[in-house]
């Protein structure tokens, strides 16, 4: 097999004896999981290592393959920086890499470096490599903002590489876990963190890569998980290959869960190829959200549906619609999500049209093509586009933070003309505190300026 085998592996700098200065001692497990990972990568004798890292370039539209001969890095911002390596780069094997991308739709290559030092995410394992006596060619490969498909499609072009090369190579799927495990750890505690933990290591243990990739979007999210498009790289790699599925270790003392995992090739099995396993479950789940949709957000749907494939807007109102629609006027939000991220959000905090119904059209328009931060949705989206509809209640000042509540109220930070606007109950927007602070620079509006707050209660229709 020209890929004998994969780990998964955490890069907690700490873990370094010169970064932890003892604390690594905690983690004695993962550290004792390491060695025994990166002995079996010795053991297939790879020609090229190719890794994976979250911490490497990363852009929304396209894969970044570091370029160049060579690279590298110390652990200096973590105060060790007699901790060095250098790395050669497997030059023939990242032009293979690109080419099988580019013959298959996917944005991928070397432009956009903006530091070719060596992430702590690469640096890491290479470090663990290298005391177990693997020196040889590296491939690196940062994540993405597409799909877990054009990640995993994006591993079956590293398989496809290496065997158009002969290249015998191991693959390194560098991620943490969540970063939400415990209260007193950096990034605090939210349930969802050992939530996950728990069905990433399930999956990893079964070698179940199709869970890698059709885990919940939200769940990953809020758990703040650092690894898994890395792990669905990883998934892609190995399509159609039988794997010997050994999960070494998990734990997470400080706050952040750490896995180690190895998946030791035996053999081909077709049942294995899982794109189109969980495209086909994603066309189900999306197929059956559509059919749930209620008036609010099928108009929104209808909208902008007919801007983008006629380039002119919705001009006449489906006669179905209920009263609350067409009888009542109310500022509205309609924000649109693909592959689990957003997509647009374009609202209005208060009626600019004569009612309910007339906003959502407008601003469904305006989502999918006047949002600053994304380009316009094309047509070839729509498919995958899933909607929400916010239809706000009138604001009203408040005295201070203490009157609201992040998961009820939304917030209006005003400074003179300038206001910012956050809805409430969002992915990652936990405390009042953030919800404010995201608001106040929406506005534009200074951490020292004087403001003011509204609050505001709304109906989410999804």
């Amino acid at each position: 097999m020209l890929i004998p085998g994969a780990i998964i592996v955490p890069h907690p700098p700490l873990i370094i004896p010169a970064v932890g200065r003892g604390q690594e001692r905690a983690i004695q497990a993962t550290i004792d999981a390491y060695r025994a990972a990166v002995r079996r990568v010795k053991e297939w004798a790879p020609e090229t290592l190719v890794i994976t890292t979250p911490h490497s370039v990363m852009y929304s539209d396209y894969f970044h393959i570091s370029p160049g001969f060579a690279a590298s890095g110390d652990l200096g911002q973590f105060r060790a920086r007699d901790e060095r390596l250098e790395v050669r780069y497997d030059t023939d094997l990242r032009r293979e890499l690109i080419a099988r991308a580019e013959a298959e739709g996917i944005a991928a290559g070397t432009l956009g470096e903006r530091d070719a030092a060596l992430d702590h995410g690469t640096f890491i394992p290479l470090w663990f490599l290298r005391e177990a006596g693997v020196d040889c060619p590296v491939v690196r490969i940062g994540l993405s903002g597409f799909s877990p498909l054009e990640h995993y499609r994006l591993g079956q072009c590293v398989a496809q590489a290496a065997e158009r090369l002969g290249r015998r190579i191991a693959f390194i799927a560098s991620g943490d876990l969540s970063h939400k495990l415990k209260s007193d750890g950096p990034y605090g505690f939210a349930p969802e963190g050992p939530d996950y933990d728990a069905q990433v290591t399930d999956a990893m243990a079964a070698g179940d890569f199709l869970r890698f990739l059709t885990m919940d979007q939200g769940l990953c999210d809020r758990a703040a998980e650092c690894g898994q498009r890395s792990f669905q790289i990883m998934a892609g790699a190995l399509d159609g290959l039988t794997v010997r599925s050994e999960l070494l270790s998990h734990e997470g003392p400080f706050g952040v869960g750490y896995g180690v995992a190895v998946f030791t090739v035996t053999g081909r099995d077709g049942s294995r190829c899982f794109a189109e396993q969980y495209a086909a479950a994603e066309r189900d789940r999306l197929a059956a959200r559509k059919a749930s949709e209620d008036a609010w957000v099928r108009l929104a749907r209808l909208s902008l549906e007919t801007y983008v494939k006629t380039g002119k807007p919705l001009n006449i109102l489906p006669d179905d619609l209920p009263a609350a629609m067409t009888g009542e006027r109310a500022g509205a939000f309609v924000s649109l999500h693909a592959n689990g991220q957003l997509r647009g959000c374009i609202g209005t905090t208060a009626p600019t049209t004569g009612s309910v119904a007339w906003e959502i059209v407008q601003n469904a328009v305006s989502a999918c093509s006047r949002d600053p931060r994304f380009p316009p949705v094309r047509a070839v989206e729509l498919d995958g586009i899933e909607y929400s509809v916010d239809v706000l209640g009138a604001p009203e000042p408040i005295r201070s933070a203490a009157e609201l509540d992040v998961k009820r109220y939304g917030v209006i930070v005003s400074c003179g003309m300038r206001r910012g606007l956050l809805l409430p109950d969002l992915d990652g927007v936990d405390t009042v505190e953030q919800q404010i602070d995201i608001a106040r620079r929406k506005g534009g509006i200074g951490p020292r300026e004087p403001y003011t707050l509204e609050r505001f209660e709304v109906v989410r229709h999804h």
